[in-house]
């Protein structure tokens, strides 16, 4: 399973557990185990380094405290389809970890549009001050 062009995930690093999907369907719920739970153990990977301390760093419900992501993937009715899912819901979130984001810089408002805002705010209180009682 390829992730980038230096980086491929080995079928010995995850494992599969087999399980009844949750829901409507009738009696084919209750006597076929469609869905898969996927475990991902990231120090244990054949990934490198930096691709583990990515991962780790994410605070994504689907990772836990140990360090292992679990997917459950049951949306399909076929197993070899959930399987396909959960693998490709893998790879998304190992290169999700690995983009770089642009560190922002804080910028303060220009002095033309601070005045613009001051302005709109007083001409929108001398409109406010108009609602008030007429005096003849």
């Amino acid at each position: 399973m390829k992730i980038s062009n230096a980086v491929e995930l080995k079928e010995g690093d995850i494992q599969w557990t087999a399980i009844r999907s949750q829901g409507a369907g009738g009696q084919n719920v209750n006597k076929v185990s469609s869905a898969v739970h996927l475990r991902f153990d990231i120090r244990a990977s054949s990934l490198p380094q930096f691709y583990k301390e990515r991962l780790l760093e994410l605070s994504d419900h689907r990772i836990t405290a140990d360090g292992v992501v679990i997917i459950k993937a049951q949306q399909h009715r076929t197993q070899e389809k959930n399987r396909i899912d959960a693998v490709e819901r893998l790879i998304g979130l190992i290169r999700e970890a690995t983009v770089v984001r642009k560190t922002r810089r804080p910028t303060k408002p220009s002095r033309s549009s601070q005045n613009k805002r001051m302005d709109k705010k007083t001409k929108r209180g001398h409109i406010k001050k108009g609602r008030g009682r007429v005096d003849y």
